[in-house]
């Protein structure tokens, strides 16, 4: 783990020491997330309601620069100049770097047609069988940690291979006996415990960056 990397996380529960009860898992999931995205592979995120809204939210942070500008690599640069000149300066200047995710809520024609005709309970199942590969990381968010669809997304990650993060609420649920890491919020009121989700998931999203595009 890099040192800047380090100093975010000192810095967050310095900031927030009512949170210091999840700083050994924050730092797994640091640790996780990183092998997964420094091994090529990516990350499928997946929850429902608020859960649904965070996931599209990190994927944001992630797809694009979150604090960092991440310009593109020197090799993308020159391929892009070699192949359109001119035009091709203007597309590396204008796109940045990314870190490969997919939020499993955004496939409206798939999830409209998949709850119409199969069993609502495996729709984010099925798209980790269609996309998920081994080596990927899932991220299922629960506050309360037994929705069904995340916690048969999360069996069926652990089959393929890929690991499973987990932001839930107080006791974790079912889904934390599914989980390489659960982030475990210590509260039961679901509005706060996304509201605790929030800084939480941006503090991954700061240290993957830092760990991808930092020099």
């Amino acid at each position: 783990m890099k040192k800047i990397t380090e100093n975010h996380i000192e810095k967050f529960f310095s900031d927030k020491p009512e949170l210091e009860y999840l700083r050994e898992s924050m730092v797994k999931a640091v640790e996780t997330l990183t092998i997964c995205v420094k091994s090529g592979k990516k990350i499928l995120i997946c929850g429902n309601g608020g859960s649904a809204a965070d996931s599209e939210h990190i994927a944001g942070e992630l797809l694009k620069a979150f604090v960092l500008k991440r310009p593109v690599s020197d090799k993308l640069r020159m391929k892009l100049e070699d192949a359109y000149g001119e035009d091709g300066d203007y597309i590396a200047d204008n796109i940045q770097g990314g870190i490969k995710c997919i939020p499993l809520t955004s496939f409206c024609a798939y999830n409209t047609a998949f709850l119409n005709d199969c069993c609502d309970e495996m729709l984010f199942a099925q798209l980790v069988n269609s996309l998920g590969d081994k080596g990927d990381v899932l991220i299922g968010l629960s506050t309360s940690g037994n929705s069904k669809n995340v916690c048969y997304a999360a069996k069926l990650a652990k089959v393929k291979g890929m690991k499973v993060v987990s932001m839930t609420g107080q006791s974790g649920g079912k889904l934390k006996t599914l989980s390489d890491v659960c982030i475990s919020v210590n509260n039961n009121i679901i509005y706060k415990i996304q509201e605790i989700h929030l800084p939480l998931y941006h503090l991954l999203c700061l240290c993957l960056e830092s760990e991808m595009f930092d020099i």
